[in-house]
């Protein structure tokens, strides 16, 4: 995790950066003492950086983008740094962003700790007072004076860089004026957002890219694996099948035929009956014409014999 801290001297960024350092296990990189180490080692540009410190200039910033730039490749930056008094103006907003893109890195947030100047001077103005009457000496750097002058630097050199970086939406706007639990709390739960929606982006992008030749091949293996191991058990299953269907047709067709082979018994049973009945009274007719010629016959021999 790469972040920086902005705000105004009171503000609490020495406090909040080293709970992060111990949260995150990253390191705070402070320029002053980047300068001083990059001296003591004699580096190249803490060569340079020596020179011109020597004269009572103020080190340019290609040179202290330089020390950073060499400070952030030490195993102990791997894991991520807290700048700390850089950047201090918009120009070197813009080193700063040159410099990790160029080394492929990206920040992840800027935490701005927002208070209010009047309570900030107050709060220095009752720690000296109290100072002061337990007869503690009293730092010059540390007066209402000093942090008059310093909140109005801030406000004309590092304030723009609250505008710089909201509109790159690299800024987190915290209420510094709340107790340092609070803020510390405030800055976890943004920070653990942050870092959840960049493993989501990550693993989205992994995802697309992955060639789309090689997701395919993948699929066409799976296809024929399985069909390959489910191909003997569809055959059989189509056997199977073949079989249950056929038996299944002459079931239907025997059903359909036995009501046919009972309409035509019925038709023949009908029919025969008919038949007899037609038969039987043909029978009668005939012995009633058969028994009225007789009779017919008998009476004609009966005159016939009265006649002779």
């Amino acid at each position: 995790m790469r972040l920086i801290l902005l705000g105004p001297p009171g503000a609490g960024k020495g406090t909040q950066a080293q709970r992060l350092v111990h949260k995150h296990g990253i390191v705070q990189l402070s320029t002053g003492e980047m300068l001083r180490a990059a001296v003591a080692a004699g580096t190249p540009i803490g060569l340079k950086a020596k020179d011109i410190m020597a004269s009572g200039a103020l080190v340019p910033d290609d040179v202290v983008v330089g020390i950073i730039a060499d400070r952030i490749e030490e195993p102990d930056a791997k894991k991520g740094f807290i700048l700390d008094g850089f950047p201090r103006t918009v120009p070197q907003a813009a080193a700063l962003d040159e410099l990790l893109k160029k080394k492929h890195l990206k920040l992840d947030a800027v935490v701005e700790l927002r208070v209010n100047e009047s309570a900030l001077l107050e709060r220095v103005e009752t720690r000296v007072a109290q100072m002061r009457e337990r007869g503690e000496e009293v730092r010059i750097d540390d007066t209402p004076e000093v942090l008059s002058k310093r909140l109005a630097s801030y406000r004309a050199q590092t304030e723009p860089l609250v505008h710089y970086y909201s509109e790159k939406r690299k800024l987190i706007t915290v209420d510094g004026m709340m107790t340092i639990e609070q803020v510390t709390a405030a800055i976890n739960r943004v920070l653990a957002a942050l870092e959840a929606d960049s493993a989501a982006k990550a693993e989205k992008k992994a995802a697309a890219r992955k060639p789309a030749k090689a997701r395919k091949p993948a699929g066409k293996a799976k296809a024929a694996t399985a069909a390959k191991g489910t191909g003997k058990a569809a055959k059989k299953s189509a056997k199977k099948a073949v079989k249950k269907a056929a038996k299944a047709t002459a079931r239907k067709a025997k059903k359909a035929s036995k009501p046919a082979g009972k309409a035509v018994k019925g038709r023949k049973k009908t029919a025969a009956k008919a038949k007899s009945r037609a038969a039987g009274t043909r029978t009668v007719k005939t012995r009633k014409v058969a028994k009225k010629a007789t009779k017919k016959g008998a009476k004609t021999v009966k005159r016939l014999t009265k006649r002779r």
